[in-house]
């Protein structure tokens, strides 16, 4: 079953999210079971929503941005607030 997953990182700025996301690298290096991401500046902070094909795509993936935010010489100011939530229905697919 399909899952949202929405991220927040605590004082995380566009230009050190762009860094990370350098190291992640989804373009050249998909990551698998992600079927839409998207991100961008919210209050005190830059925000996420990844929908997944599951919890366990998600769960297999967390440890390639935490070694993405390490390699870009990112400090986070304590860890994302991550919030699954049910995903009813996605489309076009």
């Amino acid at each position: 079953m399909a899952v949202g997953i929405r991220m927040k990182f605590a004082g995380l700025e566009e230009e050190q999210f762009d860094a990370v996301n350098g190291h992640v690298d989804p373009v050249g290096d998909p990551p698998k079971g992600l079927l839409f991401h998207a991100s961008g500046p919210i209050d005190g902070g830059w925000g996420v929503i990844d929908f997944w094909e599951s919890r366990e795509a998600f769960d297999a993936f967390a440890p390639r941005i935490q070694e993405s935010v390490a390699a870009a010489g990112v400090r986070l100011q304590g860890p994302p607030d991550v919030k699954q939530f049910p995903v009813h229905e996605t489309f076009p697919r």
